[in-house]
């Protein structure tokens, strides 16, 4: 596909090149024969190519094209004098370009209080102000001078990933080698996040799915309901090793509490029977939120977890701004999305029957809970209780990579 790119922009180097070079010395009949005899060369899209290489009208190329194929030029035909034809409508309205200029810079980086801001992106409103301001243009027109003046219309990319930290790429180093190392080894290794928290109720969910014709659902008109409307607050456990999931559905809030009661749930419902001889298990996650590298709460429920288990948890958090690269979002979580999109969940029974039903062709299995209990916010978590936190802080960027080893009893 990029060599293709490739040979298309040298190709049209080339024909601009050449026409150039010879375009001073034609005429209006001898340019179209011209320009038609280099499309018909080119073959499929040599007509848009020359275009751009050349000026000249797809009309007046597809009429020379007539005119090589028959042989002949139509009856009547004659060659207008020099300066004759319509004058491009930059010359017969010199001011037009610098009224429209205003126009698109106010909608971009100018006075934020245009009144083009947020609608100047169409042909057809910039037609109409132009008009207005006494420069008459039909919506075609403007199009084409703003391809002239190199704009396109363009979608936004999402590359931005934030201020990226120096040691991103050494960080994401070093979660590979803990992963890689852990699994060889036999022993668990969990991709964890909390997924967006969904509205309880007949309300619209995005996506589309297969239904009679002219039969959609009907739901709620509008999606902003008060703090009385219950919420889901998806948490789940993705295993590495056994493509596995483990989604804990809360109904009370997202908590460092709520996060470790959902990988304690995994560990209870299926991890210590998968890995019976496991003692050490790695941990990996995004830097923020109720699983954040630098929340006490988390830390504090993961000790008393590994104390618990007697398990060694190793936590590997992704750099700040990479949330995207978690294996849970792309391996679990949007085929979760995918297979309830277009359905009202109206209540939790609905989230956690679809989330169990999730599978994927390459064997991904999901199991569900619901879980009902309390997780108060606002809980502070007191020096003397981090002191109980035996937690060993990595050579390597110790404020996020860190083990959380048990507590010897006795």
């Amino acid at each position: 596909m990029a060599t293709a790119i490739v040979l298309c922009m040298s190709r049209l180097a080339e024909l601009k090149h050449k026409f150039s070079s010879v375009w001073p010395l034609l005429d209006e009949r001898t340019r179209r024969i011209m320009a038609a005899s280099e499309a018909l060369d080119l073959g499929h899209g040599g007509i848009s190519m020359v275009r751009h290489a050349c000026g000249l009208s797809r009309k007046a190329i597809a009429k020379g094209i007539v005119e090589i194929q028959t042989g002949q030029c139509p009856p009547g035909h004659r060659i207008r004098r020099p300066g004759a034809g319509r004058k491009p409508i930059i010359v017969s309205d010199p001011a037009l370009l610098a009224a429209l200029d205003p126009l698109i810079e106010g909608g971009t980086r100018g006075d934020p209080e245009s009144p083009l801001r947020w609608i100047c992106k169409s042909t057809r409103t910039l037609a109409r102000q132009l008009t207005q301001a006494h420069h008459p243009i039909s919506y075609v027109k403007v199009a084409q001078l703003l391809h002239d003046q190199h704009y396109s219309l363009q979608s936004n990319r999402k590359t931005e990933e934030g201020a990226d930290h120096a040691d991103r790429d050494a960080q994401f180093r070093h979660i590979s080698a803990c992963v890689k190392q852990t699994l060889a080894a036999g022993m668990p290794v969990i991709s964890v996040d909390t997924k967006k928290k969904e509205l309880i109720g007949n309300y619209d969910h995005a996506g589309r799915q297969w239904l009679p014709g002219k039969a959609p659902r009907k739901v709620s008109g509008h999606d902003f309901p008060g703090p009385e409307v219950p919420r889901a607050y998806p948490y789940g456990i993705y295993d590495l090793g056994r493509n596995a999931g483990f989604v804990n559905v809360g109904t009370d809030h997202d908590t460092g509490a709520f996060a470790v009661a959902s990988i304690r749930g995994w560990w209870r419902f299926e991890g210590r029977r998968l890995y019976p001889q496991a003692d050490r298990m790695v941990i990996t996650a995004d830097g923020g939120g109720s699983n954040g590298s630098r929340l006490r709460l988390w830390k504090l429920e993961l000790q008393k977890f590994a104390d618990e288990t007697g398990l060694s948890l190793s936590v590997c958090p992704f750099p700040p701004g990479t949330s995207k690269w978690n294996k849970i979002e792309h391996r679990l979580f949007s085929f979760i999305s995918s297979n309830w999109r277009g359905e009202p969940l109206r209540d939790y029974e609905t989230i956690v029957n679809l989330i169990a039903r999730t599978t994927t062709t390459k064997g991904l299995t999901v199991q569900c809970r619901l879980d009902r209990r309390k997780y108060p916010t606002g809980r502070r978590v007191t020096d003397q209780e981090m002191q109980q936190v035996n937690l060993q802080p990595n050579k390597f960027h110790g404020e996020w990579n860190y083990v959380i080893r048990p507590n010897s009893k006795g």
